[in-house]
């Protein structure tokens, strides 16, 4: 079939333009299973979309054609905004909102977007895209890894809840979501400057976190509350985002804080609210240190982890500059890429921390390919596990100096969806 691919033009408000962009919006809409959009909804993704610069890509049937007309088959959407690569913000091509009409699939539709879309990222210089999936079987072939993990974590706030130390300095007040926001975004702005794996949040996260819409059940979030941690002089340092739920359960949508003692006593404010049983958070810190301050460390489980951020590298010498390294030492890479990106053999120096990435034609130490690159990108997987995996080959002298230079202590962490 000869589809239609196009890219909705959105400073176009013609009848034409407007009945196109609703249909793309209800056929993104239909392909997670979500009911057709409002009025409202269909004006704040559009006013999101544009604020952010995004591109909308779609393919639609021909004229004349069963099922033909504003709807389209297929959708895709990209924006650029920043990753923190652990030395600095590097430029990021964010992939979002993809589907494929169960009519249609397997005709290559996806492949031919996301493909000129990553041409484009290259052409304009975005050394990385990322997407969050939804399927880990999906875009490996495309050279995306998982890259960072959300954990799911429960803990048991029934009466005896304690802390070994109750020694926060600071307090916790309940602000509305709408006066809450302008905090919680300077907190987030300050952790993503700091925090590896971290993405910025796009426009839409205002319209979430404030409690403007609710994009899951539509018009204002009446649900959501917001804490604030504020330090001992009075500055704000620590969030959470959460609703009640059933059974006297809590949700945490999302908690940032900067210091771990802002962290412990948001931790501790929401587990000692008046008829709070559970508390439950899918996306918690790694290195969340609630675990070892509880006076009782059974009452914190861990109930899944999953994968979360996917990263494709798409210029290897950019890319690997912009990431921290353990330690002095070169290896030389050989970086297989069916969409040829990433391909070459790229000799790697590391001294004080610090990348010295070149194109080589010397023999390789190491290979492997755009995937695993990715996954390896963020220090989120030790080279050791990948490399019992068979995902990696080389020497073992090169793969242990590989390791030594490349895993970090710490782990990337992430919690921005999109």
């Amino acid at each position: 079939m000869d589809y239609q691919h196009a890219i909705l033009d959105l400073s176009d408000d013609s009848e034409e333009a407007v009945a196109r962009r609703r249909g793309w919006i209800t056929a993104v809409l239909r392909g997670f299973r979500e009911d057709r959009p409002s009025d409202e909804l269909v004006d704040r993704w559009v006013t999101h979309y544009r604020a952010d610069a995004a591109t909308a890509r779609g393919a639609w049937l021909p004229e004349g054609e069963l099922g033909s007309g504003p709807l389209p088959v297929a959708t895709y959407a990209s924006l650029d905004k920043t990753l923190n690569a652990g030395r600095e913000l590097l430029p990021l091509r964010m992939i979002t909102d993809v589907t494929t009409s169960p009519s249609h699939r397997r005709r290559g539709l996806l492949r031919q977007m996301i493909e000129a879309d990553l041409a484009d990222a290259v052409e304009q210089g975005v050394p990385m895209a990322a997407l969050t999936a939804s399927e880990a079987t999906i875009y490996g072939r495309w050279g995306f890894g998982p890259a960072t993990f959300n954990t799911l974590v429960e803990v048991d706030a029934t009466p005896g809840f304690a802390l070994r130390s109750s020694a926060d300095p600071g307090r916790v007040e309940l602000l509305e979501p709408d006066v809450a926001w302008p905090h919680v975004k300077a907190v987030f702005d300050a952790f993503h400057a700091r925090q590896r794996g971290s993405v910025e949040w796009p426009v839409q996260y205002e319209d979430i976190h404030s409690g403007a819409f609710d994009f899951n059940g539509g018009g204002a979030n009446r649900k959501i509350r917001t804490a604030l941690h504020v330090d001992a002089d009075g500055a704000v340092d620590g969030f959470a985002v959460f609703k009640h739920g059933e059974d006297y359960s809590l949700t945490v949508e999302e908690m940032i804080a900067l210091p771990p003692e802002a962290q412990l006593g948001l931790w501790d404010f929401l587990a000692q609210m008046d008829r709070i049983k559970k508390l439950t958070f899918s996306l918690a810190h790694p290195d969340d240190p609630l675990r070892w301050a509880l006076a009782d460390v059974d009452r914190l489980k861990v109930t899944g982890t999953r994968h979360f951020l996917w990263l494709r590298v798409l210029d290897v010498p950019r890319a690997l500059a912009a990431r921290p390294w353990s330690s002095d030492g070169t290896v030389v890479l050989e970086v297989a890429d069916a969409q040829g990106w990433a391909a070459g053999r790229f000799e790697v120096t590391t001294r004080d921390g610090v990348a010295t990435v070149t194109r080589t034609g010397s023999d390789a130490d190491v290979r492997l390919d755009a995937e695993t690159l990715a996954t390896l990108y963020l220090g989120g997987v030790r080279v050791v596990e990948l490399q019992r995996a068979g995902r990696l080959a080389g020497d073992p002298g090169a793969l242990g100096r590989l390791a030594a230079m490349a895993d970090l202590t710490d782990e990337p962490y992430s919690l921005t969806g999109f």
